[in-house]
Formats: structure tokens, C-alpha cells, sequence
């Protein structure tokens, strides 16, 4: 929401509306002149009857990458989706969905970023042999197919992985959802996928479907 519009005004924002808000955001965390739009109480009161998301953030439940602090957004400004590994299950895609045909999000960006635990479990375990114990065997199996996919394109360290574990979601949710690809073919949303590095603060696009 910019400063000059009542608070809960529906928006519409085209897919490349969106990217370039978050990116905005991105920079002035990152140059640290942070604004901290839309977390006061005028705005949580406009919110109490209705939402207005213009992204849905699909990330890592990693607590260095809390997607309201990297992109400086608010109350109603992005639907959050984590899960560790960012990996994909049937309420992942439920939700995602979700945003897309009840919420009318524009864009989904599915945010990766280095020195991500679960997908360093995930190669450890592809170079061992040696399964985790639990439900932690889960995400790995889930994660596998991307360190595989990184194997074979030569890639080895846990940086690269990610990135291209980041592209391989973005993939596969485009796959495995008609309804969030009708949307992307018909131009109402995009998929994004984006990498955080941690140390520099900053987010970078990675691979993308539909037009931005």
C-alpha cells in the first residue's frame, strides 16, 4: 500500500508491480532505511473484515528469513507459506492455490537461501547413503531430486544446490498445479524463484514463469 491510499484499498498489480515493490523493499533493508510500511493500528484495524496480499512468499521456515523483515512489508502486504527446505507438500500447493484464485495474488516467489540446513541434510544424506531419522527423512526425500538434479549438472556445493533446488520448485509447484499455471499462461500471475544471502541481505531472482 503506498502512503497516499486508504488503508485496505483493493490494489491490482500486475506480476512485474509486485517484484518491483518487493525489490524496493529488498534495497532499503539492505542499504538499512527500512520504512516498516503498514504495521500500525489503523492499518490491523482495516484488515479485521478483509486481505489484499499483492505477493504470496513460498520460503524456507529458516528464522534468518523472515519474509515481512527482507522486503520491509506489513500487516495484509504478502501470504506467507514456509516450510523447512521450502519443500512441497499438498497443503503447500493448497495454499498456494489458495492465493492465486481466492486472493487474486499476482505473483508467488518461492525464496530459497544459502547455507540452507535441510538442503545441506539432503546432500549429506545423497553422499552417504544414510537417511535421517523421522519426518526430517521426509524433507530430505523431498529435497533429493534437486541435489540430484545439481549432481548431474555438476554442481557440488551447498550454495549452488540451493539455487538450483530454488529452480526446481519453481518448477515443479508450475507442474504440479493446473490451476496455478492456467493463471501463469493467462498472464495473471507469475512464479518466481528467488535466492537470500544472508550475510549481504539481499534477494535475487533465479528462474521465473510468466511474464514479469
Amino acid at each position: 500500500m503506498h502512503d497516499d491510499e486508504a488503508p485496505g484499498t483493493p490494489e491490482t498489480l500486475t506480476p512485474s508491480d509486485a517484484w518491483r515493490r518487493l525489490r524496493e523493499g529488498n534495497r532499503r533493508f539492505v542499504e538499512g532505511s527500512t520504512e516498516h510500511p503498514n504495521q500500525d493500528a489503523p492499518r490491523r484495524h482495516s484488515l479485521v473484515a478483509q486481505q489484499n496480499p499483492f505477493a504470496v512468499i513460498f520460503g524456507c521456515s529458516d528464522s534468518r528469513l523472515a519474509a515481512e523483515i527482507i522486503f520491509d512489508v506489513g500487516l495484509g502486504d504478502v501470504f506467507v507459506v514456509r516450510t523447512a527446505g521450502h519443500v512441497i507438500d499438498d497443503a503447500v500447493l493448497g495454499s498456494l492455490e489458495y492465493s492465486v484464485a481466492l486472493l487474486n495474488v499476482p505473483l508467488i516467489i518461492v525464496l530459497g537461501h544459502d547455507s540452507c540446513g535441510a538442503v545441506t541434510a539432503a546432500m549429506e544424506s545423497f553422499e552417504t547413503g544414510t537417511m535421517p531419522p523421522g519426518f526430517i527423512r521426509d524433507l530430505v526425500e523431498r529435497i533429493t531430486p534437486s541435489v540430484i538434479t545439481a549432481h548431474r549438472n555438476g554442481i557440488h556445493d551447498i550454495n549452488s544446490t540451493v539455487v538450483e533446488h530454488v529452480q526446481e520448485t519453481t518448477r515443479r509447484i508450475v507442474d504440479a498445479s493446473k490451476l496455478i499455471s492456467t493463471a501463469v499462461d493467462d498472464g495473471h500471475t507469475a512464479v518466481i524463484g528467488v535466492t537470500y544471502r544472508l550475510a549481504e541481505g539481499q534477494a535475487e531472482m533465479v528462474s521465473g514463469f510468466g511474464a514479469l
